[in-house]
């Protein structure tokens, strides 16, 4: 009696113990810490001290850096981007203008990021309705992009039979 408690105690601490050892990288849906985003981290240039300090002007909230006035352009221009790609105002480059003409051909929705963010948070939040509980560690995003997902070997066979192109896929079984 006393044998087959501590057995089951044993099992059910190695199901829990081996759980916790799954990877799931970047597949979570929740910050995994209360810490800073590193990703909202930008290189800054050296500090420069002025000539004089009784000309600088009063601290104001909010305002811009002296020695990074541009940090995300510079940024991606550390990265090797197009820093003026960031600036919403900005014209549309002579190369990309078929491409936003057919991609704005239905109609272009000025809010997309804000409507998309707001329904992908619904989404994720029915899907995780009575599944907040579980016994070993989950992909959530597998989880909840499931019905999202395609099958590439289900997409390629129409495409391969009206003779178009195709990437080749890796073998099914694997």
């Amino acid at each position: 009696m006393l044998s087959a408690r501590i057995v089951t105690v044993c099992v059910a601490a190695a199901t829990f113990g081996l759980g916790g050892c799954a990877d799931t990288g970047l597949r979570t849906l929740k910050q995994p810490s209360n810490g800073p985003d590193e990703f909202l981290v930008t290189p800054t240039k050296p500090l420069e001290q002025p000539k004089d300090y009784a000309f600088l002007p009063a601290p104001t909230p909010g305002s811009g850096n002296r020695v990074d006035q541009k940090p995300n352009q510079d940024a991606v221009a550390s990265v090797g981007g197009n820093p003026a790609g960031l600036d919403p105002n900005a014209p549309i480059p002579g190369s990309d203008a078929a491409l936003v003409t057919a991609a704005s051909r239905g109609g272009v929705q000025p809010d997309i990021r804000q409507s998309l963010a707001e329904e992908d948070a619904k989404f994720r939040k029915r899907q995780s309705r009575l599944s907040s509980i579980k016994l070993f560690q989950v992909d959530r995003y597998e989880q909840a992009y499931r019905r999202e997902a395609l099958d590439p070997y289900e997409i390629a066979v129409p495409y391969r039979r009206a003779g178009l192109p195709t990437p080749s896929s890796p073998p099914y079984d694997e």
